[in-house]
């Protein structure tokens, strides 16, 4: 996912560039569900998870991009191992019969990466704006649906791409479902303010499925990737990339540094008692009051269910 460069927090610049994951975990026998690892980080860790043993299923909705992605997996890890699996995630109904399959065809889940994600104005195949159907509720749904699977070994994890940006969100839930959307228009203030929403939607999440796992073996943690060059932007319209994407050549990283702190929630060992938590430059990072908010965290879940259709 692209983020969006903050110079409030230098670290941005610095810390993230430092940090790479070192650990030497091996995948062999696992498999991996790879949201949006057709491209950018979604590729990055794919490519390192192959190359560490594991089944990789990439969860994309654009079979194309993701057959080039699997033939760039294999020629560079040699893994034969590695597969793609249809998903919308802006359509329930897909993200349903995604999951369907996936029970109906793998035996096992041991790591589920919630990494699609955009920013941009438009509308879900079930009337939601895209930044909230696709980045929270979409994810929602489907983690929902795979955790029982997850639950079956000995230690699933869920990691779920947040963002930094989530300190400037907020959840009207008023307004969400009268509307169906926490922010969308033509103007890229208001698309960034509704991609904002959504990562503190997704922070959130995140909180509470660490509470709602608790006794079980399956962990979650959160992710801010740093600033990282992706093709976030592709649901922009000519005139914004034509200013987003110069700046992202300037100043953001390349998607293999951008996987690192992915790459540690997923395979580093000892942290499990960090569940629910949220992790930058490799390590955890505190979070501010609303990202960590029980009573909102429990709402979202609740409104999430009843929007998704789960209850």
């Amino acid at each position: 996912m692209t983020e969006f460069y903050n110079k409030s927090i230098p670290r941005l610049k610095l810390g993230v560039i430092g940090s790479k994951f070192k650990g030497n975990a091996a995948m062999d026998g696992k498999t991996v569900i790879i949201t949006g690892g057709n491209t950018g980080i979604g590729k990055a860790t794919a490519m390192e998870l192959a190359r560490r043993g594991a089944r990789v299923i990439l969860a994309c909705r654009n079979q194309e991009k993701a057959e080039l992605a699997i033939g760039d997996i294999q020629r560079e890890t040699g893994s034969t191992n590695v597969v793609f699996m249809q998903l919308d995630l802006g359509s329930l109904q897909r993200v349903r019969s995604f999951a369907e399959t996936f029970l109906k065809t793998e035996s096992r889940l041991d790591l589920l990466i919630n990494n699609a994600g955009l920013v941009g104005d438009g509308r879900t195949i079930d009337g939601f704006g895209i930044g909230f159907g696709v980045n929270h509720l979409g994810h929602f749904l489907l983690t929902c649906l795979l955790l029982d699977r997850l639950k079956e070994g000995t230690g699933g994890r869920v990691v779920t791409l947040g963002s930094m940006a989530y300190r400037w969100g907020n959840i009207d839930f008023d307004f969400l479902i009268t509307n169906k959307h926490l922010g969308t228009g033509r103007y890229s203030w208001q698309f960034f303010h509704a991609y904002c929403n959504s990562k503190l939607c997704n922070v959130l999440f995140n909180h509470e499925l660490a509470k709602r796992l608790k006794g079980t073996k399956v962990t979650c943690y959160s992710v801010h990737p740093g600033v990282v060059k992706t093709e976030l932007s592709r649901n922009c319209s000519l005139w914004q990339r034509f200013f987003i994407e110069p700046i992202a050549k300037l100043l953001f990283l390349d998607p293999e540094t951008g996987a690192q702190t992915t790459l540690h929630c997923a395979l580093q060992e000892g942290i499990e008692h960090l569940s629910g938590g949220y992790f930058f430059c490799c390590a955890p990072e505190e979070v501010v009051a609303k990202g960590k908010d029980d009573a909102v965290a429990k709402k979202l879940w609740e409104v999430s269910e009843r929007l998704s259709g789960l209850c």
